[in-house]
This record gives structure tokens, sequence and C-alpha cells, in this order.
């Protein structure tokens, strides 16, 4: 056997025991590592290379190597999840870098950070000024979460007193031209309903890459010709310009009617629709 051909064999067997053993670990692999997860990742890539080009090294010890660093990578994660002693031993305990507005420098120290690389990570959160944090921390896998006072918070409906529907998962309803039917009946839609937007929009379902149906029930596609020109939905400002129209139309209602009473439903309701569109109006110009 060639030198080539014992490179190649050994190349996708340590392919194919690589990613069985990145399998077993399951998706936490693919994030951010833990300190044990990146020393053992290091060993095992260095171990697979050595044995891969070290022809003279027989081939059956290098996967064993590689299986006792997977598996007891595998053991680590299990009793971590049993243990928080155990999973704090490991991959360590988040510290407080920012308390009150105040800067700890004690804790700085012990986690080897400079101002430079505080500011850095606070810039990833845009944050620009240090000032404008209430408290942060640094997580174990190094990310840094970040609570702003309260006077630099964004503003939210609940701030606000305004009661919002909740927000739906968006639907991936036709990918590359061809219907996804499991979504599109997930969506509560049907191809009916599809065929008929896709009408309204002026595309063929053989020109949209993508179409989506976002949580207000409303088609949004994309389409493989990028000169073609898609209106833009626009369902909560025709909502909002209805109820206006229907709150204007009440009004002059009552001032064309000589029924006392009729006047007075219309005044009424006029006013009613008016403290709906009041409460509403925010969320419906978006």
């Amino acid at each position: 056997m060639t030198e080539w051909t014992q490179i190649i064999i050994r190349s996708i067997l340590f392919v194919i025991t690589l990613f069985a053993i990145t399998k077993l670990g399951g998706k936490k692999q693919l994030a951010e590592l833990s300190f044990f997860e990146y020393v053992s990742g290091i060993t095992v890539g260095s171990i697979a290379g050595e044995v891969i080009m070290g022809l003279e090294a027989n081939i059956f010890h290098g996967v064993l190597a590689v299986l006792i660093f997977g598996g007891f990578t595998y053991l680590v994660d299990v009793l971590g999840m049993k243990s928080k002693s155990f999973r704090n031993l490991i991959d360590g305990k988040a510290s407080v870098l920012i308390q009150d507005g105040k800067i700890l420098e004690e804790n700085m120290k012990k986690e080897k950070y400079t101002i430079d690389e505080l500011n850095s990570l606070l810039r990833q959160k845009d944050v620009f000024k240090v000032s404008d944090v209430e408290f942060a921390v640094l997580e174990p896998k190094g990310d840094l979460s970040v609570l702003l006072k309260r006077d630099k918070q964004p503003v939210t409906p609940s701030d606000l007193g305004i009661q919002v529907a909740p927000e739906k998962e968006t639907k991936t309803i036709i990918m590359d031209g061809k219907i996804m039917n499991d979504p599109l009946s997930e969506a509560g839609k049907n191809r009916g309903w599809l065929d008929n937007e896709l009408a309204k929009l002026g595309v063929t379902i053989e020109n949209v890459f993508m179409g989506q149906v976002d949580s207000a029930g409303q088609l949004i596609v994309d389409t493989y010709d990028d000169k073609i020109t898609i209106p833009t939905p626009q369902p909560k400002q025709q909502l909002l310009a209805m109820m206006k129209k229907c709150q204007a139309d009440l009004e002059l209602f009552a001032l064309e009617t000589e029924s006392l009473e009729a006047k007075e439903m219309y005044n009424k309701n006029a006013e009613r629709l008016l403290l709906a569109i009041e409460k509403t109006k925010r969320y419906l110009k978006n």
C-alpha cells in the first residue's frame, strides 16, 4: 500500500471518528467551548493529525486515543449536568465586572481583563459608555451579559401600558420555487390562499426563491429575478386608515341624522372607536 493510499484511508477513518464524537457531544460542541472542551478539542485534533501523517504509527492506537478523549469529554458533560459543584470546577463561575454602575477592579484582575477588553465587550453589546451600565457579568464561556440603567433601557410597549399581540414564529413556506406543505399548514394557510397572495404580488411560484408568512399572516417573498419590484405589504397601516375612516363616518352620520337617539348612538360609537385608535395607533403605524 502506497503512502498516499494510507493517508487517504487514515483521513477518511478519522473524519468519520471525529464526526461521530462530535455528534455524541451534541450541538453544545459547536458553540463556545468551555476550558475543558477547548483543551480536549486541541488534543483530539493533534492526535488525529499526528496519526494521519505519521505513517509509521499504528492507526488503531490513534483511533483508540481519540475515542478515549471523546468519551472522557462526554462523561464530563454528563457529570456537569448532575452536579453544579463539578460544573463550576470544570466550566468556572460567572464573574461580576460591573455592579451598581461601578467597575469591580479586583474581579477584573482576577479574570485578567483590561479596561480596553471590557470596553470591547461592551461595544459588542452596543454600549459605549460604562456609566450607562447598571450590572455586567462575565459568563463562564467569555460572554458579557449587560443590564443597562433603568433610564438607559429602550422603551417597550409594556412601559407605555400598551398591550400588543404575541409574536408568532415566521414560517418559511416556499424554498427554491417549491411549496413546503408542513410549514404552510402550521401557518394556518392552504394552497388556495397562497395562489391568491402570489397573484396579488404578480409573481409565479416558479420565480420565488423564498417565501415566508410572518406573525401577522402576511406573505413576504424574495424572487430569483432581483429586478422584479415586489410591493411592500402594509396591512397595519391599511387597518389604521380604515379605522379612522369608520370613525369619521360615524361622526358624519351623527351630524346628518335628525334622530336624537341615532345621533347619540353614532357619537358614542365614534368616541369608542377613537379611543381604540389612540390605544393601537403606535402599534399599527410600525
